[in-house]
């Protein structure tokens, strides 16, 4: 497939709604024109990736009717569908699907440009600055990977448990909270989220083989 098996298309959607097109005007792929509206422009590429949405964003400087073509097997799409979407929807740009084997109705307008308006999610800044404020000191590396494991607000509570049962063994819910501090110290024992924990008898917990071995990876606040 070539980028120009993309254009007839395009041009066969943009007619039908009324506009003239032409190929490679200037240095875009497509121009389009209607009575007295803006100019429309439309960039064709096989594939998404950041050239293409570099030179959209170049085109912003003519028109604010830009759109990106690329065909509808375009692997970066198919993987991030949504994430391309939310991108181009806070460049401004539109999004053209293609299906160059179907020319009549091969062209699915998936987003139309518009100027972009975020929308403020105040429960998710309520967790950032929650986990932010809950976090003892700093322990992560800024930029690493979430691979070997992020220490959390909750991993440290978690860590605090952990090294209270080494240090003094089997023990109540209740004593590991009172000694610690940690009003939410039964919650976490129970729900035993990393495997730390067993119980040895009724109502008394310890540390279970992995959390003896993993309590020292852990050791002095980043994973070793």
């Amino acid at each position: 497939m070539k980028e120009s098996d993309l254009y007839l298309p395009v041009k066969h959607f943009l007619e039908l709604q009324g506009y003239e097109v032409k190929g490679e005007v200037g240095n875009c792929d497509i121009v389009a024109v209607r009575g007295d509206e803006e100019v429309l422009v439309v960039e064709l590429k096989l594939s998404l990736n950041l050239d293409l949405i570099l030179q959209a964003v170049e085109r912003l400087a003519v028109s604010s009717k830009v759109y990106i073509g690329i065909p509808a097997g375009a692997p970066s799409l198919k993987k991030r569908r949504r994430q391309t979407v939310k991108l181009l929807r806070m460049l401004g740009l539109g999004l053209l699907v293609i299906d160059p084997n179907v020319r009549q109705h091969g062209v699915d307008a998936v987003l139309d440009p518009a100027e972009y308006r975020p929308r403020p999610s105040a429960r998710k800044r309520g967790l950032l600055l929650r986990e932010f404020m809950r976090r003892v000191g700093d322990p992560n590396l800024g930029g690493t990977s979430g691979k070997g494991g992020i220490m959390t607000a909750y991993r440290q509570r978690t860590l605090e448990i952990a090294e209270y049962l080494k240090a003094n063994g089997p023990s109540k819910a209740s004593q590991i909270a009172g000694a610690i501090g940690d009003p939410k110290a039964r919650d976490i024992l129970y729900r035993d989220v990393y495997g730390w924990f067993e119980r040895p008898s009724t109502g008394i917990y310890a540390l279970s083989p992995r959390g003896v071995e993993e309590l020292s990876l852990w050791a002095g606040g980043r994973k070793a």
